[in-house]
């Protein structure tokens, strides 16, 4: 196997399509594309699904990813530590980050990188509004999408997707009855965000249903404010499931679902304010949250994995 286009292909699943593997590698798109062609020749199978929109991984590029993108990240980090040994991460790095994300992946991974490195310091700062990390000080900017994000230019990670679903206190689902079908949730009260103008439902064929967000009951950018508007049966929200997992288990919310039709989910990319070396504590923090991520995808697989939906090529 020709392992750099092994290593081109991770890049193109990585940063969601050719034109930012393109990008990201400093290569000409067509030297991108024809690396996975090889790729797939040599391995006489398709491992990325190809329109003139979007890329879609395919179940057998996605076996391939999850194999070997951990095995050049390893190589390159013992490169990286071979060459930079002795080099200490100090300094502060500067996140910003929605609270949704930030509370419940960030704050952990920060904190377990402190510890191992006594002179960094890390500031985050909650933010819902768009940030781009060229004209303001951050080291990286965390957003969470439901759709792509526009080429740029700064460096744009996506990595990885937060599973989403409707969730509601059990008495008001036993109130209302286990809607069936998207159109149901017209006649319940919602609660949504304040970026919300819908919400999206994929059925078994892939076809988009949008339910318009009308006169909702609580609209806050605060997830747990909606999840506690929720706890109290005020309506049904759109959550990600990894941050309610804990109101989950003990009851207060219950799942809402439609047979053959699943949420958007939140796509969350990292950007990163240059096309250089990237510090040595930017570096580490990456791939601690990539080694998180990973573990919590081990222990919650359905609320946290590698993204295998639509990206733009």
């Amino acid at each position: 196997m020709n392992w750099n286009d092994c290593e081109i292909f991770c890049h193109v699943v990585e940063h969601g399509g050719f034109s930012a593997a393109a990008n990201f590698l400093g290569h000409p798109k067509s030297s991108i594309s024809s690396a996975v062609q090889r790729l797939e020749q040599e391995l006489d199978t398709r491992l990325l699904e190809r329109t003139t929109r979007s890329v879609r991984v395919t179940e057998a590029g996605e076996i391939l990813f999850r194999r070997t993108a951990p095995l050049f990240a390893d190589l390159h980090d013992a490169c990286a530590e071979t060459l930079g040994t002795g080099r200490a991460v100090t300094g502060t790095l500067r996140i910003a980050s929605p609270y949704e994300f930030g509370a419940h992946h960030l704050a952990p991974v920060a904190c377990e990188l402190m510890l191992r490195h006594p002179r960094l310091q890390v500031q985050i700062d909650v933010e819902n509004r768009p940030i781009n990390p060229l004209t303001e000080p951050y080291d990286i900017v965390f957003a969470m999408l439901e759709s792509q994000l526009p080429s740029s230019s700064v460096v744009i990670r996506r990595m990885f997707s937060l599973e989403r679903d409707l969730f509601a206190a059990p008495a008001l689902v036993q109130r209302l009855g286990p809607p069936q079908h998207p159109d149901a949730l017209r006649r319940w009260p919602l609660i949504a965000s304040s970026a919300d103008a819908g919400w999206s439902f994929v059925d078994s064929d892939g076809i988009d249903h949008h339910i318009a967000i009308e006169s909702p009951r609580v609209t806050s950018a605060n997830a747990d404010i909606r999840m506690q508007a929720a706890m109290r049966g005020l309506g049904v929200t759109r959550i990600t499931a990894s941050f309610c997992a804990a109101a989950v288990a003990s009851g207060a919310l219950a799942r809402v679902r439609f047979a053959g039709y699943t949420c958007e989910p939140l796509r969350v990319y990292a950007l990163l304010p240059g096309k250089k070396l990237q510090p040595e504590k930017v570096r580490h923090f990456l791939d601690s949250l990539a080694g998180h991520a990973r573990l919590t995808r081990e222990d919650m697989g359905w609320q946290f994995h590698h993204d295998q939906g639509t990206s733009p090529p």
